[in-house]
């Protein structure tokens, strides 16, 4: 199970790209791919992160998200066994593990899609999905944004409910400390804490996180229960702010962001395997600075696979658009170039120093003084005591100054 949120800080990586696995072509030559990132534990540990957040690992039609078992893991990332294996090597090494779970909708080629197509409105299976039985052409169920190999979920359903909280359980049992909660704004806040209660009855040290995008970050978490959400908001002012030089709206954003403080620690960001990596939006060098706001501010941070190494991918918006943010990796750590040396150093010192502070997941930040292209603010301890002090710059040459509570130098980049 999960040590206190205080603690958290994620690796988060999309296995499938991760591994290599073929997600849009036939697998001609099934292997044990998750294999991989077994030998990438030892990194994630070096790079002061306190467990693994993994994208989908399920058996799936494409790229994960369109799932056909729940139950098992995905043959082309190999088996329940090499999944047992990977969670037990992170436990050796005092790392958790949080999985995807994909509880909106499954893929359209999900056995329990055709059972209850096959069934008609009468059948044992109807009430797992909203199918218009009337619609021209014959049945068809709703699905999830328009995407019509994803079929949505009726989660008034009690056997939905059934459902997720069978699967959840399964894999908690299997030693895995948490879940990642795919889409969770598209599904009513009620069921997720229905769904929540139940399962942690059984597993109460649990951590859920929720993808919520847009809306009432605050108002969601106190219906739902769950204990985090994705702060896009904080996330889409980073990098903005660094492309505009306009740090008043960074400034603007913490402020909101103290707010959410208040009732619960955010899941932050800058980057995952939807969108565009931090490195591509701002420049190798900014992209230090926005790395320096995500570990001094509250909140539970992930570092998405690939932007410790500084990798360039842009996200496009058609068929095979999310590759370049979704690459593999070689085998092993050995086989890195040293492009990135420099990247990763300042993930290894900056989660130090948050690791060395775990008030940081809770810290509020007082601003000192803000302009268009400079941004200086305290982060301290809900409690007042003394706590860091951060410089960003980006008049020129991108920099980037922390210091401890004694005013020691803790970090430094650019000139």
């Amino acid at each position: 199970m999960l040590t206190e949120p205080s603690s958290l800080a994620w690796w988060h990586v999309y296995p499938l790209g991760f591994c290599g696995v073929p997600v849009r072509d036939p697998d001609v030559a099934p292997a044990p791919r998750l294999r991989r990132l077994r030998n990438w534990v030892d990194y994630a540990a070096g790079l002061g992160v306190t467990g693994l957040l993994l994208g989908p690992v399920f058996a799936a039609q494409t790229h994960g998200y369109d799932s056909l078992d729940q139950f098992r893991v995905d043959p082309r990332l190999g088996s329940d066994d090499d999944l047992d294996a990977l969670v037990s090597a992170c436990g050796e090494r005092g790392l958790a593990v949080v999985l995807d779970g994909v509880f909106n909708h499954v893929g359209d080629r999900h056995p329990l899609v055709l059972e209850a197509l096959a069934g008609g409105p009468d059948g044992p299976r109807a009430g797992l999905f909203r199918i218009d039985w009337d619609a021209p052409g014959g049945p068809r169920p709703e699905v999830f944004e328009g995407h019509g190999s994803l079929v949505a979920l009726n989660h008034a359903a009690p056997e939905v409910a059934d459902y997720v909280v069978a699967v959840m359980t399964h894999w908690l049992r299997r030693g895995i400390a948490g879940w990642r909660l795919d889409a969770a704004y598209a599904v009513p806040p009620g069921f997720w804490r229905d769904v929540l209660a139940r399962v942690r009855a059984e597993f109460p040290e649990a951590w859920f996180v929720a993808e919520v995008i847009h809306g009432d970050y605050a108002g969601f978490v106190g219906s739902s229960t769950v204990d985090s959400v994705t702060q896009y908001e904080l996330w889409k002012a980073v990098w903005s702010s660094l492309t505009d030089r306009n740090f008043f709206e960074l400034d603007w954003a913490l402020r909101r962001h103290a707010g959410f403080l208040e009732r619960f620690v955010p899941a932050t960001f800058i980057g995952n395997h939807d969108v565009t990596r931090i490195a591509s939006r701002v420049g190798p060098d900014a992209a230090v600075l926005a790395l320096v706001v995500l570990m001094t501010t509250g909140g539970v941070p992930s570092v998405y696979y690939g932007d410790e190494q500084a990798l360039l991918g842009v996200k496009e918006d058609r068929l095979g658009g999310d590759d370049a943010v979704r690459p593999a990796y070689p085998d092993s750590p050995h086989e890195l170039t040293d492009v990135g040396a420099g990247m990763l150093q300042a993930h290894r010192e900056l989660l130090g120093v948050r690791r060395a502070r775990p008030w940081l997941s809770t810290a509020r930040t007082e601003t000192l003084a803000v302009s268009n292209t400079a941004y200086a603010y305290a982060a301290r301890p809900t409690d007042g005591g003394p706590g860091l002090r951060v410089e960003l710059d980006v008049s020129g040459t991108p920099r980037a100054r922390v210091w401890a509570e004694d005013g020691a130098e803790l970090f430094a980049f650019g000139g």
